[in-house]
């Protein structure tokens, strides 16, 4: 079933295929998901063409292999292809064609004002970023998340102009197209298919928030239409636009959930990014795991074994922030600033701990490991799923822009 406003029960979260998944990702993005599909109707996709968009020179035979060694990453965490649906990106070409038909109606300040243009083009300078599918991502972004008529958007704080422009994105296209002829005539049809206490309910919170920017009574008429049995889907489009002084409403307006990541340090104390190769993957060797914690900069006062430390100026203390559990994390702190123990008693629990939760991950993952097929049949499935959810929003865009040619 389609998302409508206020019914925030759909989310789409996608991952760009460009290197092997590491604890970063972990904890900054899957564990979310995880959470997230006993929650809501999920739909997770591997954003393979998105890889393209800086990765356009690469070998795509490495692109492809990053894709289902990702995906396994994904199941071995624990994110679960009965509750969510996993599919690839460009498998579903409604993705593709919603680009284009946004792209023609998105003016380009729009998308040369979004902050990550810029500060991606100076981060990457040794690639060449003056491509359309650069400066055009953020459209397929917008695409990839109103294709599904997504209610919600899990993201961090950088991305969230991001959302604000596929929100823009959105009500221009409505504006555009959703203005059908005798549109008022046609929405005060449908206001009479409330009952007459509805209607009058109705008109009363539209009111109060075209007249008052009242957005407790916007979301009291969202409420109302979405609990309305006797209206049909362009009726219940048409009074969701109507609400707002707009047309029909085609494509749902996604907010963006800001997630509450753990904030895990690369091995360097800098970003975990496989670009700074400071990273610990998932189903990473243990015996690299366990020489690379040992190896990991602590507090640079701490020069002798006697000398006292600071937590707080250690990379280390921020993993046993997110690793061990109050007792540890007190004998950590107490130990380190009255120096009574060294930096390698501070690091062999945090060891114990990746370690078991890297068993855990790898068991996990060796069934699909043993038998691809596993993995391209869920995808297969989630694909499916995804083409029939995207195909019903396009055939609702291509009649409202008049490309329906039967």
């Amino acid at each position: 079933m389609i998302s409508k406003p206020g019914q925030s029960n759909r989310v789409v979260s996608g991952m760009r295929p460009t290197g092997r998944l590491h604890l970063g990702h972990y904890h900054g993005v899957l564990k979310n998901w995880v959470e997230l599909q006993h929650e809501f109707d999920c739909y997770f996709f591997v954003a393979d063409w998105h890889a393209l968009t800086t990765l356009y020179e690469e070998d795509s035979e490495t692109i492809n292999s990053n894709v289902w060694e990702m995906v396994i990453d994904w199941l071995a965490v624990g994110v679960d292809p009965s509750r969510a649906t996993l599919f690839i990106q460009s498998r579903v070409p409604e993705h593709a064609e919603l680009n284009l038909l946004l792209s023609m109606m998105t003016p380009l300040g729009w998308l040369e004002r979004v902050p990550t243009y810029k500060d991606q083009q100076a981060k990457l300078s040794e690639k060449d970023l003056s491509t359309h599918g650069f400066l055009g991502y953020p459209v397929l972004q917008a695409a990839d998340i109103l294709l599904y008529h997504a209610s919600q958007v899990p993201v961090g704080e950088d991305q969230v102009p991001h959302i604000e422009l596929t929100r823009e994105i959105a009500r221009r296209f409505n504006y555009l197209y959703g203005r059908e002829p005798g549109f008022e005539e046609k929405a005060e049809e449908a206001i009479k298919k409330l009952g007459k206490r509805g209607a009058k309910l109705y008109r009363n919170l539209r009111n109060a928030y075209t007249e008052r920017g009242d957005h407790e009574a916007l979301e009291k008429a969202h409420a109302l239409l979405a609990s309305n049995q006797n209206l049909s889907n362009a009726e219940q489009e048409r009074l969701y636009g109507y609400l707002e002084g707009g047309g029909r409403s085609i494509l749902t307006e996604p907010e963006a959930t800001l997630t509450e990541a753990s904030k895990l340090p690369g091995l360097d104390g800098d970003k975990m990014s496989k670009s700074y190769g400071n990273t610990i993957a998932l189903r990473d060797d243990p015996e690299r795991i366990e020489k690379s914690v040992r190896s990991m900069p602590t507090d640079p006062a701490r020069v002798r074994r006697d000398d006292p430390g600071d937590p707080n100026k250690c990379p280390v203390w921020q993993f046993h922030h997110v690793y061990s559990d109050q007792s540890t994390r007190d004998w950590v702190e107490n130990g380190c600033r009255s120096a009574s123990i060294g930096c390698i008693d501070c690091k062999q629990p945090l060891i114990e701990s990746l370690l078991v939760e890297q068993k855990d991950i790898a068991e996990r993952a060796e069934p699909y490991i043993e038998d691809p097929t596993l993995v391209r049949n869920i995808i297969a499935d989630g694909c499916e799923k995804a083409r029939e959810t995207a195909d019903e929003t396009m055939e609702q865009v291509r009649a409202t822009m008049n490309l329906d040619y039967y």
